[in-house]
């Protein structure tokens, strides 16, 4: 059901008091004598007798007499020109074509009798007002939890009564826009007649009157929809305020629905359930657009809107009037200050230039957070700061506590954490670096873990961990660590411990298989001899016609069923143990990858260096010092014996 505003339709203070004439601790002073008045306005001629008489409204009732409907059409509002209807023309007025015309009217008066309420009404002790909706188009009896009416042989017309004098206590037309009432009557006096009495536990509301809703006028709107996950202030996971992220730039991607113009639409008329005809208000136009687009954004003109969609990927640009989508833009600092972090996306195709390249100042500043499709920084990124792109370049310097990610990664001075494919560093200072191919030309400490990594120049404290390939153009350092690690990637290792994981229950499960087929065997063999002799002498007695014995049958069918439990786990053990023999392969081509493995260093050994190579199976850890001015260039793990390995110095 549609949200219900309920108030008291008798919005003039002549009508307050009215609905609280159910109140059980109300006290009648008086009784008043029988008055019959005719009127247009129920509720006020029972407020002016309560005057007169010196009593409350709550203490009177009334009975109606009579319903004359009047109406017209005629704009000049002829006084004359009333006429009455009877009910039969009443149920033809529900036809919109005369209801919705704005120069007809409708009005009623009502013959009542007022009088002051008996203690035997049937309706003392049930509580319900009228309530309706914001345009009175739908009307509804509220009746309130508690509420209770004694079952009668006129239930059916006094309930009927009930609502229709709840309605012109209201000002609500009667025999007019209520289809529904019979209906509603029926089903409440059924259920009185079946218990006696009609109860409610909990508040109800039904409809009883339902005239002509008018349809709203549209007034024309601009929803720039580019801009609505981009507002100042939005807020974090943490439903804190973000000012940091301020949407200076508005990515999009081809197909995006940009902006969106509502077109001004008058409203159609309606008629309430007072008769009162509802005429919509013009729309309003205050955001007409103003502005153009160019041929990388689409116009869709349709009847009700004009969508504005992106052709191509980007962001959103306003110059001067015209609306565009580019992908490059130049921006001289990212910061809290000017134009706070920048998210377009992966795939937004959003080129980013940072120009500032002064030493002492960041390009990217402290906490801000850049994600764009390509980026080209010509200064340093600030503490905290965090990129993520496709492509980025770094011509300054990263802090040490900054994160840049991108599948191709250049960079010139590195001290924080790269993360990416390609990888390629200028200088290494302490810094971190993940990747699938690294290369460095001068390391000056730090921690790398690569598919392939390559150093031109090695100085110390350098913690290099590969799966493939380390080599060393030139050593000027000690206390450096060159792991060969076949599990370093994070889905070799998920997927070596899923494989150790499904070899440990199928080889427990190939070893109890392997138990019950000995067991059968065995049984079978011992007992092969017996079996021929039975199945002998069943046939023999088969051949004659003689009652074969029971027990004969019963060992026959045992020893059947064990040979046919012996080909059923022989094939599960056959097919387990296979996929073992799968599994077990799979397992040992992670440890070819380390025989092929390559520690290299080009120049000759000084200080302190240890190389360390990981075996898969068994799970343990080879660990070579070169000795100092050692020419031996290249090294690998070589098995010296069956199971057996070490790492040795190899030509190639």
């Amino acid at each position: 059901m549609e949200s219900l505003i309920f108030k008291n339709l008798a919005m003039d203070r002549e009508y307050m008091g009215l609905f609280g004439s159910n109140n059980k601790t109300e006290q009648v002073v008086k009784k008043i004598r029988p008055t019959v008045v005719k009127t247009q306005n129920v509720a006020k001629e029972i407020i002016e007798i309560a005057k007169r008489n010196g009593v409350s409204t709550g203490s009177l009732d009334f009975d109606i007499l009579e319903v004359q409907t009047y109406t017209r059409t005629n704009k000049d509002k002829i006084e004359s020109d009333w006429e009455e209807r009877s009910k039969n023309e009443l149920r033809e007025l529900d036809d919109a074509t005369e209801i919705l015309n704005q120069n007809f009217e409708i009005k009623q008066i009502y013959e009542i009798e007022i009088y002051s309420k008996e203690d035997n009404d049937v309706f003392k002790n049930f509580h319900a007002a009228v309530g309706a909706n914001a345009t009175k188009c739908k009307v509804y009896l509220s009746i309130k939890a508690g509420s209770e009416a004694i079952s009668s042989p006129k239930f059916e017309e006094d309930f009927l009564n009930y609502i229709k004098k709840s309605k012109i206590r209201a000002g609500i037309l009667v025999d007019i826009f209520e289809e529904m009432v019979p209906e509603v009557v029926s089903r409440v006096s059924a259920l009185a007649k079946v218990d006696g009495k009609i109860g409610y536990d909990k508040n109800q509301t039904i409809l009883i009157s339902d005239a002509y809703e008018p349809t709203p006028t549209i007034n024309d709107e601009l929803i720039l929809h580019y801009d609505k996950e981009n507002t100042l202030g939005q807020k974090n996971e943490n439903e804190r305020v973000d000012y940091s992220n301020r949407g200076f730039i508005h990515s999009v991607v081809e197909g995006d629905l940009l902006m969106e113009y509502i077109k001004p639409k008058k409203g159609k008329p309606g008629r309430n359930c007072r008769g009162e005809y509802m005429e919509p208000p013009e729309p309003e136009v205050k955001h007409a657009p103003d502005f153009t687009v160019n041929e990388t954004i689409e116009i869709v003109d349709n009847k009700d809107n004009v969508l504005y969609r992106a052709k191509t990927s980007g962001y959103i640009s306003l110059d001067g009037k015209v609306y565009q989508i580019k992908s490059d833009m130049d921006v001289g600092e990212i910061s809290f200050k000017t134009t706070g972090s920048i998210s377009t996306g992966l795939d937004s195709d959003v080129s980013l230039s940072v120009k500032e390249n002064d030493s002492q100042k960041d390009a990217i500043g402290s906490g801000m957070e850049v994600e764009v499709s390509e980026i080209d920084i010509k200064g340093n990124v600030g503490p905290n700061a965090k990129v993520h792109a496709k492509r980025a370049t770094i011509e300054g310097q990263t802090h040490k506590t900054s994160e840049i990610k991108a599948n191709d990664l250049t960079i010139n001075v590195h001290k924080g954490t790269a993360i990416g494919d390609n990888i390629k560093i200028t200088r290494l200072e302490h810094g971190i670096v993940e990747g699938k191919k690294v290369e460095i030309v001068e390391a000056v400490g730090g921690n790398i873990r690569a598919k392939d990594i390559e150093i031109g120049i090695c100085a110390s404290y350098v913690k290099a961990t590969a799966s493939r390939l380390i080599e060393i153009q030139k050593l000027q350092g000690s206390e450096n660590v060159f792991t060969i690690d076949p599990l370093m990637q994070k889905d070799k290792q998920e997927g070596l411990g899923e494989n150790k994981h499904e070899i440990d229950e199928l080889r427990v499960s190939v070893e109890e298989i392997k138990k019950e087929v000995d067991k059968y065997k065995k049984m079978i063999k011992d007992n092969t001899d017996s079996f021929n002799e039975i199945k002998k002498r069943l046939m023999h007695f088969k051949q004659n016609g003689i009652k074969m014995p029971e027990a004969f049958v019963t060992k026959y069918k045992q020893f059947t069923k064990a040979q046919e439990h012996l080909e059923g786990i022989t094939n599960e053990y056959r097919v387990k143990n296979d996929k073992l023999h799968l599994l077990t392969t799979k397992t040992a081509s992670f440890q070819d990858n380390i025989v092929d493995a390559r520690i290299i260093n080009r120049d000759r050994w000084i200080g302190h260096n240890e190389l360390i190579f990981k075996l898969i199976e068994p799970p343990i850890e080879l660990s070579f010092k070169p000795p100092e001015g050692s020419p031996d260039k290249i090294f690998a793990v070589v098995e010296t014996d069956e199971g057996v390995f070490e790492i040795q110095a190899v030509h190639q």
